[in-house]
């Protein structure tokens, strides 16, 4: 029994592996918004930004926190379709933790957002992504992103097991896939008018951006990596508790 939530995540890799146009689907829209940036806006954008950085190597942050915003509504895609396949279910019915069966799909949800977000970078070195960061910094931009996909995955969960229908359960992620267009991911927020500079300011996805950055830059990364990790990890806990209460409300009216 102990062993049935990693035959879920298995089965759920399966899924993933038998049908890899999931993760080339999710890529598609960021990757096609960087060369849309780079090829198109890039010149005229360049003038914002520090002198002797790509344009590529400064937004590409940006595009892959919008990556795991629209990868995330896949993993809501998928609970919905095992909700209603009365897979949870038959997981209700076994002497086993009611987070077990969610953590399998979060940790899907990481691998195959953590493999989209390689596809990224490899597309961002190929149109002039550069970084002279140590493997320790690389190590901790990975953490960051990783942290990152787990909260907003957590955050996914909810309207997964909740939503009546495909478009509920995926709808809840399309002002997460725009949050960095308000923000520093494309140009600095010192350029903008002042109720959306605060509000760029202030809002998560700023001081993770910036956090990334300044480590593939080799810079200091300063006080965002802190307002970066307590934005993740704070996101990741309160949504870690509403998910499971809305699974245990659900598995209440199902009996």
């Amino acid at each position: 029994m102990k062993n049935k939530p990693g035959v879920l995540f298995g089965r759920l890799m399966k899924h993933i592996w038998r049908s890899p146009d999931t993760i080339i689907t999710v890529a598609l829209i960021p990757i096609a918004m960087l060369l849309l940036f780079v090829f198109v806006f890039g010149g005229a954008l360049k003038g914002a930004i520090p002198a002797g950085v790509s344009y590529a190597t400064y937004m590409l942050p940006g595009i892959v926190l919008m990556a795991v915003a629209s990868g995330i509504s896949y993993t809501a895609y998928r609970m919905f379709q095992d909700m209603q396949a009365g897979i949870f279910s038959r997981f209700n019915s076994m002497p086993i933790s009611r987070s077990s069966a969610l953590w399998a799909h979060v940790l899907t949800s990481l691998v195959s957002n953590m493999i989209t977000v390689a596809l990224i970078f490899l597309v961002g070195l190929a149109v002039g992504f550069r970084s002279s960061a140590g493997i320790l910094a690389w190590l901790a931009v990975a953490g960051l992103i990783a942290l990152f996909t787990l909260a907003l995955t957590w955050v996914a969960v909810t309207p997964g097991i909740s939503a009546t229908s495909m478009e509920g359960a995926s709808a809840f992620s399309y002002p997460l896939i725009f949050l960095p267009f308000i923000s520093s991911a494309f140009v600095p927020t010192d350029t903008m008018p002042l109720v959306v500079r605060v509000f760029a300011t202030y809002q998560p996805v700023t001081p993770i951006v910036n956090s990334i950055r300044a480590l593939l830059g080799r810079q200091p990364v300063g006080h965002d990596l802190w307002i970066a990790l307590a934005w993740c990890v704070g996101i990741a806990a309160v949504a870690y508790v509403v998910a499971i209460r809305a699974y245990t409300r659900k598995a209440l009216v199902a009996r």
